[in-house]
């Protein structure tokens, strides 16, 4: 064989080595762009091995609720647009031209007024005047960060309103507000787990009724299954880890009692006061490394931020 066609041969091989390392590059480029777009990587319980998200069966209580509806826009997860009207606007002539930002992004917008005293919450029927609005999307939740093209499109509609109504816009420069939420989506990680303790047995289907509806605004959520209870702790929505996290292990071993059944893991490992104990001490770094990032465990940014 001649160097020439040696020197082929080896070009031919780079060739096919380098195609077929492209493929491989485009394909988990595209799979990483899936998962960012329908999937988390948040861990959902507090186990070494990773399980299916379980969505807690009952919904969150009104204390919560009310915690939401009085969040306003906060620059640590909003990417936040302020507008400045001189000769001021109605709350309902804001809200109009707002609609549209909100049936295309839900409830990761918010919109909030000012009379130079103070911000409120702009919602439908409210009233009163403003000289200052300040318009959010959320960056981050638990689906992870927004895309880029997500937020060029919300501030290009918040510009179009901007002229709409009048108003001068000051955004801030979203290259660094993506970072910073990214950073942000890292530091939470960790700290978003679900604790779930299992009551299990041949339990009597009317006490589980009983026992379903006498549990009522409580800080963890209830939920049947085939041969029980399932009692689940969302860790980084409740106020009090600590207190919380107790409450939901007397009212677990109450209901074994009761019930004559027995608490256990995940895997179906029984779980005695020392294995509950042990759990309970990996609560309270998570809920400093909450602290450290600025966020309280249950407060209106908490429950937007795991949400």
């Amino acid at each position: 064989m001649t160097d020439l066609q040696i020197g082929l041969l080896v070009l031919g091989f780079a060739a096919v080595v380098g195609v077929v390392a492209y493929n491989r590059l485009q394909e988990r480029t595209v799979r990483r762009e899936a998962q960012r777009a329908f999937g988390s990587s948040h861990s959902d319980v507090l186990l070494d091995e990773p399980v299916a998200r379980r969505e807690p069966a009952l919904g969150q209580s009104d204390a919560a609720r009310q915690r939401q509806l009085e969040a306003m826009p906060d620059e640590r997860i909003d990417y936040v647009i302020v507008l400045r009207m001189p000769a001021g606007i109605s709350a309902a002539a804001a809200l109009e031209p707002w609609r549209a930002l909100e049936q295309r992004f839900g409830k990761r917008v918010l919109l909030a007024g000012s009379e130079g005293s103070g911000w409120r919450r702009l919602v439908p029927g409210e009233h009163g005047s403003c000289n200052a609005l300040r318009a959010s999307l959320q960056l981050v939740s638990r689906a992870g960060v927004v895309s880029d093209a997500e937020l060029i499109e919300f501030r290009s509609e918040v510009e179009t309103l901007a002229t709409r109504i009048g108003a001068t816009v000051a955004a801030p420069e979203m290259r660094e507000v993506l970072e910073a939420a990214r950073v942000l989506d890292r530091r939470c990680a960790d700290a978003d787990v679900q604790v779930a303790l299992h009551v299990v047995g041949e339990l009597d289907p009317a006490g589980v009724a009983v026992a379903l509806a006498g549990i009522a605004e409580a800080a963890y959520h209830v939920a049947e299954r085939a041969d029980g209870l399932t009692l689940i702790l969302d860790v980084p929505r409740v106020p009090d880890i600590t207190r919380s996290y107790e409450a939901m292990t007397r009212m677990a071993a109450h209901l074994a009692h009761t019930l004559g059944g027995r608490v256990v893991d995940d895997r179906g490992n029984a779980l005695d006061e020392r294995a509950l104990a042990a759990i309970g001490a990996e609560l309270e770094p998570m809920r400093r490394q909450l602290a450290e990032a600025g966020i309280e465990p249950g407060s209106p940014l908490a429950l937007r931020l795991f949400s």
